[in-house]
């Protein structure tokens, strides 16, 4: 079966959203927008099957803990749903200063700004600090956030092999004739890929060219690091990188993000970044939900025990069935198969055995490499484990 993802061309936008919502085109959404009826940790119902979730980013399992969802609670009760507002306006309120203040001790960094979504804060770390004139070099696997940030930027671009600090070299230093202000956009954990940032060779290469640094370390905070500080803390490169941006809403079990650094480089981004001026502020309980979470990651470092301990066993048992995870290092592991159609076929077996999984598929990820995308939890027991085992031999025979 041919599997038709996308319709560009139509004589009328009308005309191009008809076609893509044919009974043809919609089988692209077969594996997307399911709605979950009913959820307890990893366990979950859809259509009346229970499931297991193998794809959700709650690495540290925090977002159905007693003291997450209390404070989560409470701050509904003292500070109603929503600030109403931007930051910049009426919007900012003690908690966003609290949570900000809270993540910046955390994190090493002098200063801190959050925002309502992971998306924002990543678009606008680049955004915000890029403009038109620059040159940037991009890692090619960086996520669209990222990319959108750079187009908003007006700067040049010069793309480079997903982390490969060689090519970053050669393609440095064809343009070192260029004075212009230098930025290197990267991630820690590409989620996709599962693979840690090689970030001391590419700081290496980055110092050599006087480059502005902005990682995204949105599945790399909470997983990887002292206590989960994150990429930098991994390799000790804290002091390296200006700019850390990510999402609140894997490890830290709530919705939003953030963006870490000097607080000279914070004071710009809240005076010169559009995203941040004029975006509604973070809702109350989004905020007291991250800022529980981070006290739970700090006071219970068996979660993330658990996490690493539950990922090496699923690693190992996909390699053992001889499927492809791409080199993963990490919780987010993919399962490589190659095209569309195989993808598909895999992501409807594990739906059968009762595993809920996401297909991603070019171009979400490069030609060729068409996959399931997975991820452990702290809260995949081994009882889980063995029945996703099972799920993933049916799959495997299958296709």
């Amino acid at each position: 079966m041919a599997l038709p993802f996308f319709s560009k061309s139509s004589p009328t936008i009308r005309d191009r959203c008809r076609a893509d919502a044919s009974t043809k085109l919609r089988l692209r959404y077969a594996p997307y927008y399911l709605a979950i009826d009913a959820q307890a940790g990893v366990n979950v119902r859809r259509d009346g099957r229970e499931m297991i979730m193998l794809a959700s980013n709650d690495y540290l399992g925090l977002t159905t803990h007693p003291k997450v969802v209390e404070a989560a609670r409470a701050a509904v009760q003292k500070w109603g749903t929503s600030p109403t507002g931007a930051r910049s306006s009426n919007g900012s309120r003690a908690y966003h200063v609290e949570l900000e203040e809270k993540l910046a001790a955390f994190l090493g960094r002098e200063a801190c700004h959050v925002h309502a979504a992971g998306y924002l804060s990543c678009l606008s770390a680049v955004a915000g600090f890029a403009q038109k004139g620059d040159l940037v070099f991009a890692d090619k696997n960086i996520h669209s956030c990222l990319w959108d940030g750079l187009r908003l930027s007006n700067a040049d671009v010069e793309r480079f092999s997903h982390n490969n600090p060689e090519d970053f070299r050669a393609v440095a230093t064809a343009t070192a004739a260029s004075t212009a202000p230098k930025m290197l956009v990267l991630e820690g954990v590409y989620s996709m890929e599962g693979h840690i940032a090689r970030l001391p060779e590419l700081m290496a290469v980055a110092r050599e060219h006087t480059c502005f640094t902005v990682l995204d370390d949105a599945h790399g905070f909470g997983v990887l690091g002292r206590g989960g500080r994150g990429t930098t803390d991994h390799f000790n490169l804290n002091a390296e990188v200006d700019i850390v941006c990510g999402s609140l809403s894997k490890s830290l079990a709530s919705t939003g993000g953030f963006v870490a650094g000097s607080r000279d480089l914070i004071e710009y981004l809240r005076t010169h970044g559009k995203q941040t001026i004029f975006s509604a502020a973070l809702a109350p309980s989004q905020a007291a939900a991250a800022s529980a979470a981070l006290d739970v990651m700090q006071s219970e470092p068996q979660h993330l025990e658990r996490l690493w301990t539950s990922t090496k066993k699923y690693t190992a048992m996909l390699q053992s069935l001889g499927l492809d995870t791409w080199g993963s290092e990490t919780p987010a592991v993919p399962i490589v198969l190659g095209s569309k159609e195989r993808a598909y076929y895999f992501w409807q077996a594990l739906q059968e055995k009762g595993v809920f999984t996401v297909m991603s598929i070019a171009p979400a990820v490069p030609v060729g490499k068409d996959l399931i995308r997975t991820a452990i939890s702290a809260q995949h027991t081994d009882e889980h484990l063995d029945r996703i085992a099972d799920a993933m031999a049916y799959a495997r025979k299958k296709i």
